[in-house]
């Protein structure tokens, strides 16, 4: 069952200090370029990955998840749901990921079952910024 109570929200949230954001923007005004923002502004290390661009608020964006060397608590998805799956496919690849969280209108069912039967949370359809706002800032 995807993480649904503001409790279970802001003890991820609060145990949460690297985000690697799968679809993060270079073009400032898209929600994928500004929720990030916001998390960085915020303390949050942001790790953009994102094959088309090579920086992204002032990081290297990596290509995939399977590029990314530094520790990730949190893989913050703003790609389509059909893409969900392939996302969680790298994330089970990696020990360090707590934490999959699909942004506002990104659903799948299966991958989150498939997170959390190995151990991690799974956050679907909710924004992360707004989320933060209500419960941690």
């Amino acid at each position: 069952m995807p993480i649904q109570s503001n409790d279970e929200l802001r003890e991820v949230l609060e145990s949460t200090t690297t985000i690697a954001v799968v679809g993060c923007s270079a073009t400032p005004g898209k929600e994928a370029h500004e929720i990030p923002k916001y998390m960085q502004e915020r303390g949050y290390e942001v790790i953009p990955v994102n094959p088309y661009a090579d920086e992204v608020l002032g990081r290297e964006a990596y290509d995939s998840l399977a590029d990314v060397e530094e520790e990730i608590d949190m893989v913050d998805v703003f790609r389509p749901s059909d893409e969900v799956s392939g996302i969680v496919d790298g994330v089970l690849e990696r020990d360090d990921v707590d934490t999959v969280w699909c942004q506002l209108g990104i659903r799948d069912d299966e991958a989150g079952e498939r997170v959390e039967e190995s151990g991690r949370n799974f956050v679907q359809d909710r924004c992360l910024k707004v989320e933060h706002g209500k419960l941690v800032a």
